[in-house]
């Protein structure tokens, strides 16, 4: 019986939780609270994550970049254009979720709050010191994520300089994120009963309001994705690469389903190099770099429904959030999302360390972990889509692309 339950895909058994949860909570109503526990202790599970998995993914994702020195234009190129890309997408991410508000009207007063930190009304200069980390142990042990994560970047900074005496070093790092895939692949196992349980809460409590707000992000969600890949991806291919866009789409069409359907970059990693070499003829040099990296880093998709779910968390909730907070936001979705594995799920881990800092309660995660898989496919494509568009784009800036072997409508 245990084995059948692991062979039914992860995707399929929350899906399944869900429709249970929410047939579940209308037929018990607020008595399903009682369960609710085990929904906290899927959410307790993800926090315990947050600190190894940044810190891990954050180093072995800036010492990737190889030696500084020598990766000139093709590496500042590509850095440059995911940093760039990826603030736009979280600031598309905080407009959709400003304008639509996907998450107002939902009554929670019958429902209370986790202990969810309160932010510090802070001052910039206050900010700016507290990104230096007095303490990194302290830092980790109080889940203080702005200076964590500058942390993380110094060390990787800090192996990049080193050279090969930091070697051994790296190869620490890339071990330890590898295994908080591993752990966070476990973790993700518990899904579908958290999601039951979650769900029941939320249904029973709150009623069909909450499940109305829940399809809106979906939608938000979706159009989000749909825009960066139609507007900053083709305005990119358009105006930088100056490539026809209608090829470039073609060119990445089977990276793309099949990022929809596995929701996971890495297992996509393979296709979208072989599309990027051989149908818009992107020299392997500058495509298993770029993509490489950006399958480790680039993650659009994920930023932009970080700071999506971060307003409709504080919608539901009350939390009024100030333009700092917003700036916050920008930053650590972005940098969050540099942090979320390339696995299907990991989205999940990274809401916490965004929630935290500007004091949304994680019980937000109880609405959204449900339809999470849905949104992650579409974000993965995303992302996918990303990192063949920056490769292209820094291959013909760097002369290392062939045009001819792009493919044209004709060949399609």
């Amino acid at each position: 019986m245990l084995r059948v339950w692991f062979e039914i895909p992860l995707w399929q058994r929350v899906l399944t939780a869900l429709i249970l949860g929410v047939l579940t909570g209308y037929a018990w109503g607020p008595e399903a609270e009682s369960i609710k526990w085990i929904g906290d202790f899927f959410i307790k599970s993800i926090k315990m994550l947050v600190v190894p998995l940044i810190f891990f993914s954050l180093v072995a994702g800036v010492a990737a970049i190889g030696d500084l020195r020598k990766l000139g234009a093709v590496g500042g190129r590509a850095m440059i254009l995911f940093i760039v890309t990826g603030q736009i997408a979280v600031w598309l991410g905080l407009a959709l979720g400003t304008f639509v508000q996907p998450g107002a009207g939902v009554d929670t007063s019958a429902i209370q709050k986790g202990a969810t930190p309160e932010p510090n009304p802070t001052t910039a200069v206050d900010m700016i010191l507290s990104i230096v980390p007095e303490s990194p142990v302290q830092v980790m042990a109080d889940v203080a994520v702005l200076p964590l994560i500058v942390f993380s970047l110094l060390i990787g900074i800090g192996i990049l300089m080193a050279g090969k005496d930091g070697e051994p070093v790296q190869k620490i790092f890339d071990s330890g994120a590898v295994v908080m895939q591993k752990v966070t692949m476990i973790v993700m196992e518990l899904t579908p009963f958290g999601v039951f349980a979650l769900m029941a809460w939320v249904a029973g409590t709150l009623g069909m309001d909450a499940l109305v707000s829940l399809a809106k992000l979906v939608g938000l969600n979706y159009l989000g994705c749909l825009l960066i890949i139609a507007l900053i991806y083709g305005s990119m291919i358009k105006f930088l690469a100056k490539l026809p866009v209608r090829d470039f789409f073609r060119g990445i069409v089977d990276a793309m389903a099949v990022s929809y359907s596995t929701a996971s970059s890495n297992a996509t990693l393979p296709v979208t190099l072989r599309c990027a070499e051989r149908n818009l003829g992107v020299s392997n040099s500058v495509a298993s770099f770029v993509i490489a990296l950006g399958a480790t880093i680039n993650m659009n998709g994920t930023a932009m429904y970080l700071g999506l779910a971060t307003l409709f968390g504080a919608q539901i909730f009350g939390v009024d959030l100030s333009m700092g907070d917003y700036f916050l936001i920008s930053i650590l979705a972005t940098l969050g999302a540099v942090g979320a594995a390339g696995i299907p799920g990991a989205g999940l881990i990274m809401m916490a360390l965004v929630f935290g800092a500007v004091g949304v309660p994680l019980e937000t995660i109880a609405f959204v972990a449900g339809v999470d898989r849905i949104m992650d496919m579409m974000r993965t494509t995303t992302n996918v889509s990303g990192d063949a568009a920056v490769a292209t784009t820094v291959a013909v800036m760097t002369g290392e692309i062939d045009t001819a072997e792009m493919i044209s409508a004709d060949d399609v």
